[in-house]
């Protein structure tokens, strides 16, 4: 699906997605993935759901977002809590959602100038 921005920005901005790729700033990226509205996107150390660790959440403090998006794949699915406590204990909101719904979002709240991590796991 075709995302259209409202303005021209320098930060980064879902432009599309499909099925194991986002396009961001209108360049598609393969692969699990860390957005953040003012850096280079990057690889997400994260290897699949069922292979989650408490790691791959703690390496996001150094950003310090005040939400982070966690994109699920094709369907929602919920970290154990233990996975995220790091970042709950810091009172950073972690919200995990379909991927679909977390491009949308992230786009919606790095526009509302929200320091917004996204991260997602690909489907393959």
């Amino acid at each position: 699906m075709k995302l259209h921005a409202d303005a021209l920005t320098s930060l980064n901005t879902v432009t599309a997605y499909g099925p194991g790729f986002i396009e961001i700033n209108q360049v598609r990226h393969f692969g699990n993935l860390i957005l953040v509205p003012d850096q280079a996107v990057a690889a997400w150390s994260a290897v699949s759901f069922e292979a989650l660790r408490a790691e791959d959440f703690d390496a996001l403090l150094e950003l310090r977002p005040e939400v982070v998006l966690f994109g699920t794949g094709a369907r929602q699915r919920f970290p154990h809590p233990k996975l995220t406590r790091n970042l709950t204990a810091q009172r950073i909101g972690v919200e995990a959602m379909d991927t679909q719904a977390a491009c949308r979002t992230y786009n919606i709240l790095m526009n509302e100038g929200r320091r917004v991590v996204a991260v997602f796991l690909q489907d393959n």
